[in-house]
C-alpha cells in the first residue's frame, strides 16, 4: 500500500473551552467523511454520549455543540504527514508537522486539562509540541484510544474516560451553562 499525504482538520474549540482532547490524525473514514472520529466502530462519539448525555445516533451538528457545551475542545497534534494505510502505526515519522498550538493557546487560555486520544497522540505531542510551549500549569493525561484497532473493552474505556474527564452529566432540558463543565482552570502559558 502507497503512503498519501493526509492532513487534519480545523479545531472545534469555543472560546470558553477548559478541556482539549487530542487523536494524532483524522482516519481514512473521518477524512473522507470531513468529521472527527466517523468510523463506525470508533468509540469516541459513544463514549461522549453517554457522558454528555446526548443521542449517539445524533447528527454531527449536535454532536459539536454538546462538546462546545461541555467546554470541551477537540484537535490532533498533527497537521499533516505521509501515512501508509489509516492506522497511527502507518505514520511516516519523517513527515510530520505538528499543529500550530501555541496559536491555539493564546487563543483559548482557559484550557487547563488535556487528554490524549491514545499513545501515539501523546507521543508526538510531547516530542513534536511540548518543547515549544510552556504548558506548565496545564494537567496531561492519556486515555485508552477510542479507535477499533485498540482492543480494550468498550466498558473499560468508558470508564477510563468518565474518571479522568470527571463530566458530571446535565439534566435533559438543561440551560448551556448547567451543562458546561466547571473545573478548575488552569491557564497554559506560551513562551
Amino acid at each position: 500500500m502507497a503512503k498519501s499525504l493526509a492532513h487534519s482538520f480545523t479545531p472545534i474549540a469555543g472560546r470558553d473551552a477548559e478541556i482539549l482532547i487530542l487523536g494524532s490524525m483524522p482516519g481514512r473514514a473521518s477524512l473522507e467523511a470531513g468529521q472527527y472520529y466517523a468510523h463506525p466502530r470508533n468509540a469516541f462519539w459513544s463514549i461522549m454520549a453517554e457522558l454528555l448525555r446526548f443521542q449517539p445516533a445524533s447528527d454531527y451538528r449536535a454532536k459539536i455543540r454538546a462538546l462546545r457545551a461541555a467546554r470541551i475542545a477537540l484537535w490532533d497534534v498533527l497537521e499533516s504527514c505521509e501515512r501508509t494505510g489509516s492506522m497511527d502505526s502507518g505514520i511516516d515519522p519523517d513527515t510530520i508537522t505538528a499543529n500550530d498550538f501555541r496559536s491555539f493557546f493564546r487563543r483559548h487560555r482557559g484550557i487547563g486539562r488535556v487528554f490524549f486520544n491514545g499513545a501515539v497522540a501523546e507521543s508526538c505531542y510531547r516530542q513534536h509540541v511540548l518543547p515549544s510551549v510552556d504548558a506548565g500549569a496545564a494537567s496531561y493525561a492519556r486515555l485508552p484510544s477510542t479507535s477499533p484497532a485498540n482492543t480494550v473493552p468498550y466498558a473499560q474505556k468508558l470508564r477510563a474516560w468518565r474518571a479522568a474527564l470527571r463530566l458530571r452529566p446535565a439534566p435533559p432540558g438543561a440551560s448551556r451553562s448547567a451543562r458546561s463543565t466547571h473545573s478548575e482552570t488552569l491557564p497554559v502559558r506560551i513562551r
